[in-house]
């Protein structure tokens, strides 16, 4: 419910005409259906550049636009979840696999609207794995050297495991492996997100530093909060949860 009521709230930044970037993950997944049902009850007409290709099938389903990021070119908007976002609105994602995508997304955009619940808010992030995306080719020197490059950071922990799916490796998709990196607490993540990226064989990083402009975030009792990197401004709200009798009756969809 926490993640519907912040999905339900961010769709009111969209307009008609814009060209929205659409986020990967079940937070997200609830925004591409409140979309969807603007498009169907309102007649709102947009574009949409999904992350995945599962954002993208959900999309097509529900009524949406899709196109490429080519042929958008640039972004009014995206929407997004995240696995932890900080005070300063720093965030790590990935979990779903989607960061390259997701990361290109965002700063071809002229804002970034993060969707949440409270449980994603984190004095420090890095007690979520950070996922970093890395190419196949050998994968385990990239690992390895990203270990040792962990030594001199502040950091407290530096496990490194190859994210799996059943008994292969995930594969993302742009056919790269994800690493994700078990490090407790991330002391500097502006200065770990530049380390990370100058390691061979490293494509992108979960971390995503001075891009999100807002972060709507979602409540189980209906409360919603909204912030404002940029003026500092906190907005509180609520949604009548009564609307939403038979938001769960179509998941299968």
């Amino acid at each position: 419910m926490a993640k519907y009521v912040a999905a339900r709230k961010a769709v009111e930044f969209v307009e008609g005409g814009m060209r929205v970037g659409l986020g990967t993950g079940s937070t997200a997944a609830w925004m591409v259906r409140c979309l969807g049902q603007r498009v169907r009850e309102e007649g709102l007409r947009i574009t949409g550049v999904p992350t995945s290709s599962r954002t993208a099938a959900l999309a097509r389903a529900e009524g949406i636009e899709v196109v490429t990021l080519d042929e958008a070119r640039w972004l009014d908007l995206t929407i997004d979840g995240t696995d932890e976002f900080d005070a300063e609105l720093n965030l790590i994602k990935g979990g779903g696999g989607a960061l390259l995508h997701e990361k290109i997304v965002a700063t071809a955009s002229d804002r970034m609207v993060v969707i949440a619940d409270a449980g994603k808010e984190v004095t420090r992030l890095g007690a979520f794995p950070l996922p970093v995306e890395v190419i196949g080719f050998g994968w385990q020197t990239t690992r390895a050297l990203v270990e040792e490059m962990l030594v001199a950071l502040d950091v407290l922990g530096r496990e490194v495991a190859l994210r799996m799916d059943g008994d292969r490796p995930y594969t993302t998709d742009e056919g790269n492996r994800i690493l994700d990196l078990h490090l407790g607490r991330i002391g500097n993540a502006r200065q770990l997100a530049l380390a990370l990226n100058q390691v061979p064989g490293v494509v992108e990083n979960g971390l995503f530093v001075d891009i999100c402009d807002r972060v709507v975030i979602g409540y189980g009792d209906g409360r919603v909060e909204m912030r404002d990197i940029a003026s500092g401004a906190v907005e509180h709200g609520r949604l009548d949860l009564a609307e939403t009798t038979n938001v769960f009756s179509d998941l299968g969809r």
